[in-house]
């Protein structure tokens, strides 16, 4: 998860950066940039890489999504991995294109969208993959991408696995049976317990919500007016797409925190009391973040846990939360206030979710969970179909994917790493496990 709403792993879809819509199809015919977008793309390293002014860049409504303290940090990481050139461009319209930046050991690919009209700033920007630079020391195999997590510090953890008619079939593992912190990743619960209540019929992707102006944590619905209505689908479509943290919210309250619990052992992750209560984000944010408040909820059991949650939290104003563990990078609270699920675990959620979205009834989830596939575009290329979900905050990343082969064949891939004393190397981390799913199944 991205802890913070702008916090995330570089190389994964990072909520700070938006995608104002789904860029149209490609025409056969060659599309050709107008000048000042292939300008603003010459700017896209320096931006990264923080030379070129970011409210010059970026539209007032981009801005307003994403302040400029929420979008440093971003930056910090590109410049942790040396940013290098422009290296690939696909136009899809004059003003739209997919984007490959260099990196010291990587490539990360980009959408980016420039508004046609002067002065031509940029109205969406989303990362949405990574590939490693072949340097002669680029895994051959899921096996050998996999075994440099083995000697992470901190603690690791991953999962290659078959999935079929019975029970997922571990392919390779490590460390696979251990809860870790797993950030944004908890978004897949919400999406379960969506697609349970869509399947049953008591609920339909496009009924509406209505906002009822109860406070929210950054993300596109946090300044909308009380009364703005938004569709199940929407809401999911950014939970999971750009882990929209105040979609994320208002999906679990609409939801229902008790029913999102129940979908956990539903799900088979092997200890959902550790998730219990289930927290929202900004629920998170205040608990890392208000002063005193950490230690008071810790004294208590579940119920005064929850008690507190739904009664005294509420009315603590987001002033009141210090982000400078977010802001500096360091890790907090990450063995106590996180979701906790095993690589074993998310392999079973993944797998709940194929099986809870065969046929046309299952097309909007599966649209939902696919709009970003976290994969650089030769490695997406390799499979049918691409669902996933990752997440991250200071010390903390996963990344899971499901995988449909040409074949018909269906795996998950997933890893975590955490380390409570010390930021880690989302980017590198990033583009391995990338290069294990797209090099699956493992010999």
């Amino acid at each position: 998860m991205r802890l913070l709403p702008y916090l995330a792993a570089f190389l994964i879809a990072a909520p700070a950066l938006a995608q104002t819509a789904a860029p149209p199809v490609a025409p056969a015919a060659p599309v050709k940039a107008d000048p000042a977008f292939t300008e603003r793309v010459n700017q896209l390293p320096g931006l990264l890489s923080g030379k070129v002014s970011y409210d010059e860049y970026f539209t007032p409504a981009f801005k307003a999504a994403v302040p400029r303290e929420k979008f440093d940090p971003i930056i910090a990481q590109f410049k942790a991995a040396g940013v290098g050139g422009v290296e690939k461009i696909d136009q899809v319209t004059p003003w739209q294109a997919t984007v490959q930046i260099g990196l010291n050991e990587a490539v990360a690919t980009l959408k980016i969208a420039v508004d046609p009209a002067p002065p031509h700033q940029v109205t969406g920007l989303l990362i949405t993959g990574s590939a490693l630079r072949d340097t002669g020391k680029t895994p051959a195999t899921a096996t050998e991408a996999m075994a440099e997590l083995k000697t992470l510090r901190g603690s690791a953890g991953f999962a290659i696995a078959r999935l079929g008619a019975g029970k997922p079939q571990l392919i390779q593992g490590y460390n696979a049976d251990k809860p870790y912190a797993i950030g944004s990743a908890f978004k897949l619960v919400i999406l379960s317990e969506l697609v349970r209540e869509t399947n049953a019929g008591t609920r339909k992707w496009d009924d509406l919500v209505t906002l009822d102006g109860t406070p929210l944590p950054g993300g596109g619905y946090t300044m909308k007016p009380k009364g703005t209505q938004v569709s199940l689908r929407e809401l999911a479509t950014q939970m999971i797409s750009i882990s929209d943290n105040s979609a994320t919210d208002i999906l679990l309250h609409t939801l229902g925190r008790e029913k999102v619990e129940a979908m956990m052992p539903v799900l088979g992750i092997a200890d959902p009391a550790r998730n219990r209560p289930f927290l929202a984000t900004l629920d998170m944010f205040k608990l890392k973040g208000v002063a005193g408040l950490a230690d008071r909820y810790l004294a208590l059991d579940e119920a005064g846990r929850r008690a507190l949650l739904n009664g005294e939290m509420t009315g603590i104003p987001t002033i009141l939360i210090d982000a400078t563990s977010f802001t500096q990078k360091i890790p907090k609270l990450i063995d106590t206030f996180e979701w906790f699920e095993s690589p074993s675990d998310l392999v079973r959620v993944m797998d709940w979710l194929r099986r809870n979205t065969e046929g046309p009834a299952g097309a909007d989830a599966r649209a939902v969970l696919s709009k970003n596939p976290g994969l650089p575009p030769e490695a997406k290329a390799r499979w049918q179909w691409v669902g996933f979900k990752g997440g991250s905050e200071p010390g903390v990343i996963n990344l899971t994917y499901l995988l449909e082969a040409k074949n018909g064949d269906w795996y998950v891939v997933t890893a975590s790493w955490n380390d409570p004393a010390k930021e880690i190397e989302q980017g590198h981390f990033a583009a391995l496990i990338a290069k294990a799913a797209e090099l699956v199944p493992a010999p």
